[in-house]
């Protein structure tokens, strides 16, 4: 009799334990659905929140190894690099890539997608040199496990050659983004939704290396696949107009750039709301219209705009304000308003300084707008530290031949001629040549 009551109890306890575990795991579901649909919705301190939630179960609930585990990783780490914070998601990404290369193996799609997650974070955190190998190993993966056309290769073609763009090596990026675009063409047919991105991407680069002809062609195709399967008034179609405008820009027919740029405003602002992060981008854009075309009081106005709302919706030390103020700052200096650009330049210099460490490119940037300013005031010896600083910086992340260290070191020649050391000057821009020869 005893007996028969141990195993009943045994029996007993295993279906509790069975829907205890069924229980752990629906409440995973649910989180990680909540923590997603929130990024989605740009709540990142919302998203991030309940990530850090969804993991703790995960962490409860899973085996170390599971790739469950690796998920909740994976997910919590895209919020933290959303909001800048690239050194809590690397070890994030880190153990995901580990449980992922343990689960499936060193050469399975799986691995390659986690290569392409670490290698995005140093992309993002001005760690290009870190962030090439993983994406060239992703690429290795796909290519070999998955043959020759595949949206995973595809994918990993637009994440090399976005990084190419981003560093200038435009010539290198092209025929990735023409393969991937490609791709798509074969896999999706001519007129989907993922092929017009495709040709966006694609469109930038022939843009940046004054293929403008070219670059337009791509633009309308893919205003016409969005247009025609999202409607006039959608967000994406919104930016395509201003992608297209900035071609017309950079061509000077600033007639037609203009009204493209206000339908995207007016679009984002319907569908968007007039305090939305994307409408301080669109303002961005029209302000740097009239900028270039000397209306100074409106670029103003645009920039100022733009400024408030990323603000009010991002906060006061958000990257992306970093760049406003840099803008605004840039149009004060053009006006001859040094006075009013310092503080902005400073203000911006000290956001990146804290959000993105004082290595990122982008604070190079910083510098270099700061350092301008002085060298325009006649304050040399106030200027020499930041571009050498900013020359620094570039050097050690992007590497000592990139396009922007032929700028930065073309900087320092101008500065060393006006403070009359002309044999330095020459040395620097001998340099900048050789490192422009190779593009």
């Amino acid at each position: 009799m005893g007996t028969i009551v141990r195993a009943s109890f045994v029996l007993v306890l295993a279906s509790f334990s069975s829907t205890s575990a069924r229980a752990q795991q629906d409440l995973w579901e649910r989180l990680n659905a909540q923590a997603m649909d929130l990024h989605r919705q740009k709540r990142d301190d919302e998203a991030a929140a309940t990530a850090r939630e969804t993991l703790a179960v995960a962490e409860k609930t899973f085996d170390p190894s599971s790739p469950k585990l690796a998920i909740s990783l994976t997910n919590l780490a895209d919020i933290y690099r959303s909001q800048a914070r690239y050194a809590d998601a690397e070890p994030l990404y880190r153990r995901a890539s580990e449980i992922v290369g343990k689960a499936f193996g060193s050469q399975h799609p799986k691995m390659a997608r986690a290569l392409d997650n670490l290698g995005n974070l140093y992309e993002a955190w001005g760690r290009p040199a870190d962030a090439e190998p993983l994406y060239r190993r992703a690429l290795d993966i796909n290519e070999k496990a998955l043959g020759a056309d595949s949206f995973d290769i595809a994918f990993s073609l637009d994440n090399l050659a976005g990084l190419y763009r981003a560093e200038g090596r435009y010539q290198d990026a092209l025929p990735l983004y023409q393969r991937a675009a490609a791709i798509f063409e074969r896999l999706l047919g001519p007129e989907h939704l993922e092929v017009a991105r495709a040709l966006s991407d694609l469109a930038q680069v022939n843009r940046a290396v004054g293929r403008y002809e070219e670059a337009k062609k791509l633009y309308r195709r893919a205003l016409t696949i969005r247009e025609r399967d999202l409607g006039s008034e959608n967000e994406t179609v919104a930016i395509t107009l201003d992608n297209l405008a900035a071609v017309y820009q950079a061509q000077g027919r600033y007639r037609e750039a203009e009204p493209l740029c206000q339908r995207a405003l007016a679009i984002l602002e319907k569908t968007r709301g007039p305090e939305h992060p994307d409408v301080a981008i669109a303002l961005d854009n029209l302000a740097e219209l009239h900028q270039i075309q000397g209306n100074y009081k409106k670029a103003e106005q645009f920039y100022q705009r733009s400024l408030a709302i990323l603000e009010k919706t991002r906060g006061a030390e958000h990257p992306d304000v970093a760049i406003a103020l840099n803008n605004l700052g840039q149009l004060y200096q053009i006006e001859k308003k040094g006075v009013q650009a310092e503080p902005l330049y400073r203000r911006a210099l000290a956001i990146l300084e804290k959000v993105r460490g004082p290595s990122h490119p982008d604070v190079a940037q910083c510098l270099n707008n700061l350092a301008f300013l002085y060298k325009s005031q006649g304050r040399l010896r106030d200027a020499e530290p930041l571009y050498e600083r900013a020359l620094s910086i570039l050097e050690s992340t992007l590497g000592p031949n990139h396009p922007a260290v032929a700028t930065a070191l073309e900087n320092m020649a101008s500065l060393y001629s006006a403070m009359g050391n002309s044999m330095r000057a020459q040395a620097l821009l001998r340099r900048a040549q050789q490192i422009r020869s190779r593009y």
